[in-house]
């Protein structure tokens, strides 16, 4: 149950009883999702790593806080499905475009784009809030594709770094939606 309210104009409202359908799934909710714990941080890269925060294996989709704690790269890579996302903290960007993004900066991937994904040396860490649709189509140095890497890599990946550190393989099943 939600914290109660003191003096919200709303502290009289009752929750909807029965607020799931029979065959919805809960929701996730994850406290403080940008943790400081780095056992939650699955390395992506030699300097990226990412927190799975929530997957869908029947939809090819998840959504993550990607961070780097000094300079970064992400393999060059193409998108066939549009990708979100906010700025937590820390300054990164795309080698192909002109901007660079800091805390509080929102950017939408449109379907259809390839990129080098760089993180800068900076006064805190890169954290990013990602939501990827579909797989990344890894890129050779000509723009060519010379790889794949999808929502089942990314399970892979996480349930071998959750059992290393301790937290146990399952736990990635807990993200499932």
């Amino acid at each position: 149950m939600a914290e109660l309210a003191r003096h919200e104009f709303w502290k009289e409202l009752q929750p909807i009883p029965n607020c799931f359908k029979p065959d919805a799934k809960p929701e996730v909710y994850i406290e403080d999702a940008p943790t400081e714990d780095e056992r939650y941080y699955v390395p992506f890269t030699d300097t990226v790593s990412s927190r799975p925060l929530w997957i869908s294996p029947s939809e090819n989709k998840w959504c993550d806080v990607l961070m780097a704690k000094q300079a970064g790269l992400v393999n060059r890579h193409y998108h066939p499905h549009e990708v979100f996302a906010y700025t937590i903290s820390g300054k990164w960007g795309y080698l192909e475009h002109g901007w660079t993004a800091r805390a509080g900066d929102f950017v939408y991937e449109t379907p259809g784009e390839g990129h080098t994904l760089v993180a800068y040396d900076y006064d805190e860490p890169m954290k990013v809030f990602f939501i990827v649709k579909g797989p990344l189509i890894w890129l050779d140095e000509a723009g060519n594709a010379a790889g794949y890497f999808d929502v089942h890599d990314y399970i892979k990946l996480c349930r071998e770094h959750f059992e290393r550190v301790g937290i146990g393989a399952d736990y990635v099943d807990t993200l499932f939606r």
